[in-house]
This record gives structure tokens, C-alpha cells and sequence, in this order.
């Protein structure tokens, strides 16, 4: 379980107006709730929140919250940015408590090259990133091994596959695929084609029907009657 520290400064002042002027000083206005407690209002250094959420993995990291010099081990649970500037705006940490346990999602790390990509020029297909689990909090993983060496193409990996953590319930459907080995493009589009057998019948081209030479003369002899009439 990987945990980083971060300090913060308890704030009394609340509102839109109270938070932009807190930007303003270089601080970030964030909130930490949970545990039947009420939500308390908090300020963070702003350069400070940026270089932490740049190395870890907020879903999943632990974050130790020293709040008036007590230490409160918590989860991100909201990142608010500006939707231009991508500047944090908000932050929501949520309180752990050993024995209640919290739903959260963990990276998935995957590692070693497919046997069908070595030998069979297959492409790997990375079908999920996280999983969605429930655990206690001192049983939460910094991420989940995913070993795809000996995946050959065609073959995949699903949820229920996944060598987890003792402990840690997977909400997500077991079903679903984690990642798999599709046959190379050439390969697909050479069976996409239709294949033409050189000893089936060919289809007779049409006959052209074309007039003997009496008939055009008889055509003529005719057309000169009609007109006499």
C-alpha cells in the first residue's frame, strides 16, 4: 500500500468568493469527510497538491492529511481543474478507518511481451486499466500485476483470471476482459478477401446476336415498301 504525506491548514471561510480569493494566495480549498464526521474545510498548498497528484496514483495511494498537526489517513476521492487552464481547484479527501472498508479503483500494471506478439506479430489489446474493488483499508494494493506472456493470439484475459490480493472484492463482472491477443492486420484483411477457386465454372459472357447480311437487305427492301405506301 503506497502512502504519501500532505499538509493542511483547517479554514473557517467557505463560498465561492472565499475560495477564489484563497487561489489567489497560492492555496487550493479542499474538504475531508467520512467516518460520521462532519465535513471539514481545509486548505493546500497549491504547488504542493500539483507535484503529489503528478506521482501517484490518486484513486488508489493513501494520503496521509496532517491537519492542525494531527495525521488523518485519507483518499482523494474529487479532483476539480479548470476546464482550460486544467489548474486545481478543488480537492476531496475522504477519511479511512481500519475495518470499513471503501470501494476505489486500482491500476492495472501489465508486464512481459505476449508469445503471440513475439513469434506471431500479434497486437496486444489493452482492454482495461482499473479495477473496481472493495477492501479495508490497510489491505489496499498500489496496483494489480497482470502477466501476459503466454497469451497466444486469439486468447485473452478476463477479471476472473487475475491472481488478486487476499481480501479484496472485485465489483466489476468477472467476465469482462482484461486484455487479449488480436491475429496481425495483414492477416485479418488476407482472410477478409474473397478467395476465387481457379476450377469453378465461369459464368458464359453473355451472346452477341448480330444481323446476317440478308436480313439488313431484307430490312431495307421493307422500309422502301412502307414508304411507297
Amino acid at each position: 500500500m503506497a502512502t504519501v504525506l500532505l499538509s493542511a491548514t483547517p479554514r473557517s471561510t467557505r463560498g465561492k468568493g472565499s475560495a477564489r480569493k484563497l487561489r489567489q494566495t497560492g492555496e487550493v480549498p479542499a474538504v475531508i469527510y467520512g467516518h460520521g464526521r462532519e465535513p471539514q474545510s481545509l486548505s493546500l498548498n497549491t504547488r504542493d497538491v500539483e507535484k503529489l497528484l503528478v506521482q501517484i496514483s490518486g484513486t488508489s495511494t493513501v494520503v496521509e492529511l496532517s491537519v492542525g498537526g494531527t495525521a488523518v489517513r485519507t483518499l482523494i476521492r474529487e479532483v476539480q481543474r479548470h476546464p482550460f487552464k486544467r489548474d486545481v481547484l478543488h480537492v476531496d479527501f475522504q477519511e479511512l478507518v481500519a475495518g470499513e472498508k471503501v470501494t476505489l479503483s486500482v491500476p492495472i500494471r501489465f508486464h512481459g511481451v505476449a508469445t503471440g506478439v513475439r513469434e506471431g506479430g500479434g497486437i496486444l489489446e489493452e482492454t482495461l486499466h482499473q479495477v473496481h474493488v472493495r477492501v479495508d483499508p490497510s489491505s489496499i494494493p498500489d496496483h494489480i500485476d497482470v502477466d501476459v506472456s503466454a497469451l497466444t493470439i486469439g486468447h485473452s484475459i478476463h477479471i476472473r483470471d487475475l491472481a488478486l490480493p487476499e481480501g479484496l472484492e472485485v465489483m466489476d463482472d468477472e467476465d469482462a476482459t482484461v486484455c487479449l491477443v488480436s491475429a496481425p492486420r495483414a492477416v485479418v484483411e488476407e482472410t477478409a478477401a474473397v478467395v476465387v477457386d481457379p476450377l469453378a465454372p465461369v459464368a458464359a459472357e453473355p451472346e452477341l446476336i448480330r444481323k446476317t447480311k440478308a436480313d439488313e437487305e431484307g430490312a431495307e427492301k421493307a422500309e422502301k415498301t412502307d414508304k411507297k405506301k
